[in-house]
């Protein structure tokens, strides 16, 4: 018994060392990295974007991910990567229906097959006694077996490479890859496991690499989650990018608090040094105190553009003689990094002190004489023909913002002076800005120094417009100038070019004009300044051509301000020539929407549009009040009358808001009219009075905007 008992443990030990193979996940993480040389800095983040976009919605399409997996996006200098939380080992099987020649066309009258049946059998390797018959098409219902992700993730990765943003990309070595730095690794991790591929002329492995200095060893990834871990850990990298931004925020805003400053904020110079290190280090330095003389903004520009520094200023915003590096290093050796970095700074500085010294010495009005010999287009003359015209149009807008004359005059004389200067030279985005500092010492009138560096506002999305009545008129002549020229001869922007920033200038007049509440009519500005030119160009069909991008800003403008795209259509069919009216009218539109009678004169209006378009008459007579023989028509009549006489001052005032109020008042009328009123009866000339009503009564509306283009 007792061996026995001692025969059957045994087995039992047997049997439970015997382990069952473990099933395979249907489902498993993937890493995709791509390790490089050192990436272009202020395009890396368009860069990983852009790969993680394309490769999650081409890893949808394949099935692999569904749309609530959401993947993290890595970007350094050295990398791109991006990891998928979840991702299928194999593709869903799918069942297509596959549609061939209509029923009529596949089948004779005797029932057979027609040549179009048995070629399209043919392709699916079938017969034609094998077809089905859906929705009036003969087809075949194919079933098609998915695919592994280890055989569709490379072809995935090879698209997205070729579809990334690179204006131009390079080769390396005696290698065919192409790519927008040499590419030295590449990692693609589904789970555990390695899909094999060669891109780019490197094989796929586990590998990746650590900091170039702290740690330039391979790091061998275990799996794909185990990514961003072991990069910080063992590799001395903090791979997202969003964390790296977040860590140099926190670095630079405490060592500047600890100076009782705060940092010059810059988004794009942030993202920049984001770019440009893996395991970033703030350190503080300090420049010599007797730059401070220099404006300020020439100092804060050398430190942010040449530099890549921050600049600290105090919370009056007053310039701090401090900056603040960020290292991609932990130095041992802190105070030697400071001082190089001291160093150099103040050699900078030097050279924005001379610039500002010598510029001093020669007044603006003298350097607004060599404007002569500077091109400002090769087909649109030089620089001071530019003055000249923008001089013209400046004094006519003038009338509109209120400036004084003689303050205009001198601000376009010496406009365009600073281009002349030795900082300007130097740092061009100083323009303006100089100007300002170099008038005043000048001794210029203060509003005619602000109108230098006011005439270059906005200068980007969101900026703050002109606050002197100068320089509002110096910015929109400026703008409408090069607008109107460039157009002139021909040089539109298209797609993602536009080398002039004729968008740009566009919506910073748009913005002018509306928000300052300028009433100018834009259509004849733009058609006086094409004039100016001693080229004859045709002024009206510049002026229209110009009329017509503008509107297309204005579209993207309201847009971004939640105004619909049916109520800008509306305004637009009226074709406003002032954006301020314009301005005026979709919010007046928009305030009628809300009205309980918008919905039913909206579609009265679309009625009547059409009714009109059939008419298809030039001109429209007179309402001929003894031809009004019905009740309903002789009070929708008289009913217009008084509002005519109540809207016409308001129309006038561009008080559209309560002119549509008023017009609302029409609705009960024009209600009894549709439903007991027939428009075309045989007796044409009650038809013809009839339509004439209508007329006045759509172009009352007309003078506000185009209702029949509502939805709804």
């Amino acid at each position: 018994m007792v061996a026995r008992k001692k025969k059957k443990k045994s087995r039992a030990k047997i049997k439970s060392k015997i382990k069952k193979p473990a099933a395979k996940k249907a489902i498993a993480p993937l890493l995709i990295e791509i390790g490089t040389e050192e990436l272009p800095p202020k395009s890396l983040k368009k860069l990983s974007d852009a790969l993680t976009r394309s490769l999650t919605e081409q890893l949808m399409k394949a099935g692999l991910v569904s749309e609530n997996d959401v993947a993290s996006s890595y970007a350094t200098p050295r990398r791109l990567a991006a990891l998928f939380p979840k991702v299928l080992n194999k593709q869903p099987d799918q069942e297509n229906f596959k549609k061939g020649p209509a029923i009529k066309a596949a089948f004779d009258d005797d029932g057979k097959a027609t040549k179009a049946a048995q070629g399209f059998a043919r392709g699916l390797k079938t017969t034609p006694d094998k077809l089905e018959q859906r929705e009036g098409h003969v087809g075949l219902l194919v079933k098609t077996k998915g695919r592994q992700a280890k055989e569709i993730v490379p072809e995935i990765l090879a698209q997205a490479l070729k579809q990334l943003p690179i204006p131009k990309r390079m080769r390396w070595g005696d290698l065919d890859a192409e790519f927008v730095r040499p590419v030295h690794w590449l990692v693609l991790l589904h789970g555990k496991n390695i899909i094999k591929t060669e891109l780019l002329s490197v094989k796929a492995g586990r590998k990746t690499y650590g900091h170039r200095f702290h740690y330039p060893k391979a790091i061998s990834l275990a799996d794909a989650l185990s990514y961003e871990k072991r990069l910080q850990n063992d590799g001395f990298v903090i791979a997202d990018f969003a964390k790296r931004k977040q860590k140099i925020e926190k670095q630079i805003n405490g060592l500047a608090a600890k100076h009782k400053g705060v940092i010059v904020k810059n988004e794009a110079l942030l993202d920049e040094v984001t770019s440009l290190v893996e395991w970033p280090q703030a350190i503080l330095g300090k420049f010599d105190e007797l730059y401070l003389e220099v404006p300020q903004e020439a100092l804060i520009t050398t430190m942010q553009d040449n530099q890549k520094y921050f600049p600290v200023v105090n919370k009056r915003g007053k310039l701090l003689p401090f900056f603040i590096t960020v290292s991609n290093i932990q130095s041992k050796k802190k105070a030697m990094v400071q001082a190089g970095n001291e160093r150099v700074l103040n050699a900078r500085l030097a050279d924005a002190q001379f610039f500002w010294q010598q510029d001093k010495k020669t007044p603006l009005a003298n350097r607004a004489r060599s404007l002569e010999s500077v091109v400002f287009h090769n087909k649109l003359g030089s620089v001071a023909d530019k003055v000249r015209r923008v001089k013209r149009l400046a004094a006519d807008i003038a009338e509109e913002t209120g400036a004084l004359p003689e303050n205009i005059d001198r601000a376009s004389e010496l406009a365009k002076a600073d281009l002349m200067t030795g900082m300007v030279y130097e740092f061009p985005n100083l323009q303006g800005i100089m100007g300002r500092y170099y008038a005043l010492h000048d001794g210029e009138n203060t509003e005619v120094a602000a109108a230098l560096e006011e005439q270059y506002l906005p200068r980007f999305a969101g900026d703050i417009l002109p606050a002197t009545k100068t320089g509002l008129a110096l910015a929109l002549a400026d703008r409408l100038d090069t607008l109107a020229g460039i157009f002139a001869i021909g040089e539109l922007p298209t797609g993602e070019k536009d080398p002039f920033g004729l968008r740009r200038a566009a919506l910073g007049a748009l913005r002018i004009l509306i928000e300052k509440k300028i009433n100018l009519n834009l259509f004849s500005a733009l058609r006086d300044v094409a004039g100016y030119y001693k080229e004859r160009y045709d002024a009206r069909s510049v002026a229209l051509s110009v009329y017509d991008f503008v509107m297309g800003r204005l579209r993207a403008y309201y847009q971004e301000k939640g105004f619909s795209g049916d109520v800008f259509e509306s305004v637009l069919a009226c074709r406003p020539n002032r954006p301020y009216d314009f301005d005026c009218r979709i919010k007046a539109v928009k305030a009628f929407l809300k009205l309980k009678e918008a919905e039913s004169l909206a579609a009265a209006n679309k009625r009547i549009s059409n009714i009109l378009k059939k008419a298809n008459k030039a001109q429209w007579n007179e309402v001929k009040p003894d031809l009004l023989t019905d009740k309903n028509e002789r009070a929708l009549f008289d009913r217009i009358v008084l509002v005519e006489k109540e809207v016409q001052p308001l129309m006038e005032s561009q008080e559209y808001t309560k002119a549509m109020h008023v017009l609302a008042q029409l609705r009960p009328d024009v209600d009894s009219f549709f439903d007991n009123v027939m428009v075309n009866v045989d007796d044409e000339t009650v038809r013809e009075n009839r339509l004439s009503l209508l007329y006045r009564l759509n172009k009352l509306f007309l003078q506000i905007a185009d209702l029949s283009k509502l939805q709804g």
